[in-house]
């Protein structure tokens, strides 16, 4: 590859900065597209790809993901979900989410991110889409006609010029980036994550409970191991980070309760805080932002990566119509508005809501819980948003 001679010359069509499941489906999918096959395109990442192999970190997958996703190839490991329990502790009110109600294989898939990361990685390896690894972007400068990046690679500073940069991570790149805005809220609140082993597993069934302290999910990854997101205040967080094992499972249970008998083991444990951070817009000039660049969410309904691929996915049908221009990313963002702000407006409503137990908000949440059960077309229409998102 040869740097830029003239700001005026792009090297590339499109630059992909951050080669995690987002960018690595952008560039897949541009790659096999028809229009933009024979495109120029940069792929930039800050790791090797194999750096991401053993990451156990479980992420769901909606039906509607998985649906995007079957021309790049798919994870021989998935677990899929196939019933969805949501309750509270406690309180009445329950509702269950059956594949059976949307003639569906699966609501959903549990997979793992180095599994997912690896599958798609494969799909972009062997085609012309140009793999900078070891490589960081900083500095982008846009002008009519392109965008310019200072690169920091194995060898050494260089630039790179293309006439679109589609920014899949976050980090300081993103925050060189003027007029996206930003919508942050702090939930207040910690997720403990892991794998936990259960005594008595329910088969490719996903837990929702919601608790006084916030939201525990378990999402099964096969066999007795669940992918544990349970969400508390920094306090007892950081309480339970200091418990041995059999103390930490023990609260897991008692917050849990016995409906997968006793939980028996536990591995990985980590936590990080929770907190909203989505763009206004996606969009500034020839620069556009998807997957965590654009917006990070609360874990609750499970519809961050999901969002992020229907963004990516959307780019992807207004670059092949209209070339990589600024025009296609005015598109793409206008196109994309209405599901973001609904996702990410529910998402956050749910966050806040399950995350109070005073007063009156358990029963009414109960109440809500048990009018889902009760009125199907409700139940229905909301699952498949979180399948499928909002469309125009």
């Amino acid at each position: 590859m040869t740097t830029a001679s003239s700001p005026a010359t792009p090297d590339h069509d499109l630059a992909i900065v951050g080669a995690g499941p987002v960018g690595l489906a952008l560039a897949g999918w541009l790659a096999r597209r028809s229009a933009t096959q024979h495109a120029s395109i940069a792929l930039i990442d800050a790791r090797e790809p194999a750096a991401s192999a053993n990451d156990p970190r479980a992420i769901a997958v909606s039906h509607g993901s998985r649906v995007l996703l079957d021309t790049l190839g798919w994870p021989a490991d998935a677990t899929p979900i196939e019933h969805i329990h949501v309750s509270q502790r406690g309180h009445f009110g329950r509702t269950l989410i059956d594949r059976d109600e949307h003639d569906l294989a699966a609501l959903g898939y549990v997979v793992r991110y180095g599994s997912i990361v690896q599958a798609l990685a494969q799909a972009v390896r062997g085609t012309r889409v140009d793999w900078l690894t070891s490589t960081t972007a900083r500095t982008p400068q846009q002008d009519a006609d392109g965008v310019t990046l200072t690169l920091d690679g194995p060898q050494g500073e260089r630039t790179l010029r293309a006439r679109i940069v589609i920014n899949a991570e976050g980090g300081l790149f993103h925050e060189q980036q003027a007029d996206t805005g930003k919508h942050r809220r702090d939930y207040g609140q910690t997720a403990i994550v892991g794998t936990v082993t259960v005594s008595a597993p329910r088969p490719n069934v996903a837990w929702e409970r919601f608790t006084h302290e916030g939201p525990l999910a378990l999402l099964p990854l096969g066999g007795a191991d669940y992918s544990l997101v349970w969400c508390c205040t920094p306090d007892e967080a950081a309480r339970r980070a200091a418990l041995p094992d059999d103390a930490f499972l023990r609260e897991l249970g008692a917050a849990f309760g016995e409906r997968m008998g006793r939980f028996v083991a536990i591995a990985g444990r980590a936590s990080f805080p929770l907190g909203l951070n989505a763009a206004q817009t996606l969009v500034n000039g020839r620069i556009a932002i998807v997957g965590n660049a654009a917006q990070t969410l609360h874990p609750v309904a499970g519809q961050g990566l999901n969002l992020g691929l229907r963004d990516a996915h959307t780019l992807v049908d207004a670059l092949s119509t209209q070339g990589f221009e600024a025009t296609a990313l005015a598109t793409f963002n206008a196109r994309r508005a209405l599901d973001r702000r609904f996702t990410i407006g529910a998402t956050d409503t749910l966050a806040r809501l399950f995350t109070v137990d005073a007063g009156p908000l358990p029963l009414l949440r109960g109440a809500a819980l048990t009018a889902l059960e009760f009125v199907p077309p409700l139940k229905k229409a909301i699952a498949r948003q979180m399948m499928f998102g909002q469309r125009n």
